[in-house]
């Protein structure tokens, strides 16, 4: 069945033609019934059946050509009235066509097919008066007749409306489906422009410590050998901490300079998570703060994330928790890696915020947090916890991943 739907929906003009040669048989048995032997009934029989044969090509043409096949049935009608012949079965091309102009056709023939509907019933029974009827009979029975082209006129124009309508819709959707792309690009390579030059100052302090470390290497190189091996190897780690840290930057540069303005500041690390908490507090946030494991050094980068996230999560909360809600924050480390969780019992962040993109343009602080994590090598999870309130957690590997 459904095939068969989409067949006659993919080939209307043939379903069109079906229906004309089937109202152009039922036409020509009327007339011929309705016909008897003489030149003026033989006369009449030709008349009408060519009238059927035109009405009939309107109709398998109608949704083709709608304007011209009004312009058509129009002259059809008119000429039935010149020539006097009667109204047959195939004058229901008539009530066709006003419906197909009205729904798909230009505004002039969707306002003249109404006109000429409200005046063919009447026309019709002046020219063909009912026999053995009063006035007022008369005039009822070209109402009657009139009200089944003015329904297929507002049926055909209420269609019209409704697909305007919805290509309204569809078009509207389409462009917030296109600004909301837009946005989540531009916001991402905001994030990245930005990430780009935290991690600049990371490698360019590396290069910092390398520098002073060889300048005392070389000093002290004769009197305390054993200081200058300490400094060299000193250098050494720094400087591969220093190239991964470069690899990374290179992998969000956008082609083409990208001018700032301002001077580059020293970035936090997970050491000042303490003071970002204590400033969360101060601000009427309670905060529970735990460290789990044994803290050790960690690449800049990671401690960079990690302070990020934890100020970014603590943002949501005091902008999405409402005026009681309590966060947690527990930094966890592991043997490879440093692990994050912040959870909040309030109210909890809109779906939409933490989807994909964003929604609209918003969400552009989980946006940060994705690109982030993913410039270490770790994972993200974020979204409602099954108590209430909001959860972002966080891995954080040690080592970036290959």
């Amino acid at each position: 069945m459904q095939r068969l739907y989409d067949f006659l929906r993919r080939h209307p003009t043939g379903v069109d033609t079906f229906w004309a040669v089937v109202l152009f048989g039922l036409s020509g048995m009327v007339v011929a019934s309705v016909s008897g032997g003489s030149d003026r009934h033989h006369m009449s029989l030709v008349a009408g059946m060519a009238v059927s044969a035109i009405l009939c090509v309107v109709l398998a043409l109608r949704r083709r050509f709608p304007e011209p096949m009004l312009l058509v049935a129009l002259a059809t009608g008119l000429a039935q009235l010149v020539l006097d012949v009667e109204t047959t079965v195939a004058d229901f091309a008539m009530l066709v066509i006003t419906y197909t102009v009205a729904a798909v056709g230009a505004r002039w023939a969707s306002r003249l097919a109404l006109a000429v509907s409200l005046c063919a019933a009447g026309l019709a029974q002046i020219r063909w008066p009912a026999e053995h009827s009063s006035f007022a009979g008369q005039i009822a029975i070209a109402v009657f007749q009139t009200v089944p082209f003015a329904l297929a006129w507002v049926l055909g124009d209420s269609m019209r409306t409704r697909r305007a309508y919805f290509a309204q819709l569809e078009e509207r959707a389409a462009r917030l489906e296109k600004e909301r792309e837009a946005q989540s690009k531009v916001a991402v390579a905001a994030e990245r422009a930005r990430i780009a030059r935290e991690l600049h100052d990371v490698v360019a302090h590396n290069v910092s410590v390398m520098v002073v470390q060889a300048d005392g290497a070389a000093y002290v190189l004769d009197a305390a050998p054993d200081q200058a091996k300490k400094a060299l190897e000193t250098i050494s780690s720094t400087g591969r901490q220093a190239l991964a840290e470069m690899r990374r930057l290179l992998g969000v540069l956008r082609t083409g300079e990208h001018q700032e303005s301002g001077e580059y500041v020293p970035q936090p690390d997970v050491e000042q998570i303490d003071d970002l908490i204590e400033q969360c507090r101060s601000s009427g946030l309670p905060v529970d703060f735990k460290v789990e494991g044994t803290p050790r050094p960690l690449p800049s980068g990671v401690e960079l994330t990690a302070y990020r996230i934890v100020q970014e999560a603590l943002t949501n909360t005091r902008k999405h928790g409402g005026p009681n809600a309590g966060a947690s924050v527990r930094l966890v480390y592991f043997d490879d890696g440093l692990g994050l969780l912040v959870e909040d019992d309030g109210k909890g962040a809109p779906h939409e915020l933490y989807e994909e993109g964003g929604a609209d343009g918003r969400g552009h602080g989980l946006i940060g947090m994705r690109e982030r994590v993913g410039m270490v090598g770790g994972t993200l999870d974020a979204g409602p916890r099954p108590g209430g309130g909001f959860r972002i957690s966080a891995l954080l590997p040690l080592k970036p991943a290959h």
